[in-house]
This record gives C-alpha cells, structure tokens and sequence, in this order.
C-alpha cells in the first residue's frame, strides 16, 4: 500500500510540476490553481508514506520517478529535447530507484 500511496504522490507532483510550467511564472490563473492544488496533494500523501517508510528512500523514489516523468511530459507536451547525458543520467536514477526496492531493507516488501 504504501508504493501506491506514494505513486499517487509522484503523480499528483508530476502534474503540478506541468502546470508549473502552462502557468507561466503564475500569470495563468487555472494552471496556477492546480499547481498549488497539487502540490498539497503530493506532499500530504508523502507525509503518509513516511509514516512506514523512512524519509530517505521515500525521497529518493518520489523525487526519481518525477524527474523521468517531467522529463517525459517535458518532451511530448513542451518539446523540450535532452541530450544523451541526460538520458543516461535518468536511466541510472531509475536503475537506483530498482536497486532500493529489490534490495532495501529499509522499505515493505
């Protein structure tokens, strides 16, 4: 339960981090609210999975997977292209993020 808990928080951050961007430095009044909507969202349903993951590993696969998902969103909805440092730097944020969850016995199998 708590990985779906915190997927819905990476979610719900990847999503304000988007709107982040269509609000345009919060020119944009409806992106700007679900920017701030989700964000709360995020960092309440982070706070529940702190309370049987330990903060560490919890940030480093909520921040993780954000990074490849607005990196993905960047490219398909802003067209924002990354080099192939970039890409390989991803790929081994993500290899880490495998290595916690098989591996960690800091998290719940």
């Amino acid at each position: 339960m708590p990985y779906l808990i915190l997927i819905l928080a990476v979610v719900a951050e990847t999503i304000g981090t988007t709107a982040l961007q269509a609000s345009q430095q919060f020119t944009r009044p409806l992106p700007s609210v679900v920017v701030a909507v989700s964000y709360a969202a995020a960092f309440y349903l982070l706070s529940m999975v702190l309370k049987v993951m330990p903060v560490g590993v919890t940030y480093a696969i909520w921040s993780g997977l954000g990074i490849v998902l607005i990196a993905v969103i960047g490219r398909v909805v802003f067209g924002q292209k990354l080099d192939l440092a970039a890409v390989l730097g991803m790929a081994m944020i993500l290899a880490g993020i495998v290595v916690i969850h098989l591996f960690s016995r800091a998290t719940p199998h």
